[in-house]
């Protein structure tokens, strides 16, 4: 690796015009005070580096289950994935990824499988840390059918600042693990509901990498029913 590789990360086109507007007020604070004109090279920085959208080694293997997102595990209880997607109405084993401002907002498909499901709710902009963001906030959720016959649930869910869930996939459309498949913008939080009998692998405060750091493994019966289905 390069040693700019390390501070140059590609970004996301959505960042685009937004670094072109903190550039653009950038070149105006100058023209008032240059403090300000640095002030704004810090927050121009900052905008690139929040839209970056660096590469990542997916782990291989069947029935691993990866974050969806950079950042922190803030909640990991059980509760009922979101009734549009048609899950049921029993409660599941929910772990929860809280991204600050500062995290790469990239959002990845934690496994494999086909969306069977996809439901947008407007709603409020709570601090996406607190457990009721879950139902109040604005909100995007997935559910990916696996080979296997089971579901997950991946929700994305706005934040205090978020203003603007994006999402580019469709129902009935295939997915792979640590695919890209949705962005938030400036700070929110990834619910992922794990099926029944499966136990998270992390634990509350764990540093996420979204599409490499492992949050569940299926287990042997995935594994062995994936392999007859091939």
């Amino acid at each position: 690796m390069k040693m700019t590789d390390t501070f140059i990360k590609p970004m996301h086109p959505e960042g685009l015009k937004f670094v072109g507007i903190f550039a653009a007020i950038t070149v105006v604070l100058f023209l008032i005070w240059d403090p300000l004109g640095w002030l704004g090279v810090g927050l121009t920085v900052w905008c690139y580096y929040f839209f970056r959208d660096p590469k990542r080694s997916v782990p291989q293997g069947a029935g691993l289950l990866v974050s969806p997102a950079d950042g922190v595990i803030s909640l990991i209880e059980r509760a009922v994935p979101p009734e549009e997607l048609g899950m049921g109405p029993e409660a599941l084993i929910r772990v929860s990824v809280f991204m600050s401002v500062f995290n790469c907002h990239v959002n990845r498909a934690p496994i494999a499988g086909t969306i069977g499901a996809l439901a947008y709710r407007p709603g409020k902009f709570l601090n996406a840390s607190l457990d009721k963001a879950s139902v109040d906030n604005e909100r995007n959720a997935l559910r990916i059918d696996l080979p296997d016959g089971r579901q997950i649930a991946v929700v994305q869910i706005a934040g205090l600042v978020a203003r603007r869930i994006m999402w580019w996939v469709n129902i009935g459309q295939s997915i792979r693990t640590g695919e890209r498949f949705g962005l938030i913008r400036f700070g929110s939080r990834l619910d992922v509901y794990l099926p029944e009998g499966v136990a998270p692998q992390v634990a509350l405060g764990q540093t996420m990498v979204a599409g490499e750091t492992v949050i569940a493994v299926l287990g042997r019966d995935y594994t062995a029913a994936v392999g007859q289905m091939e």
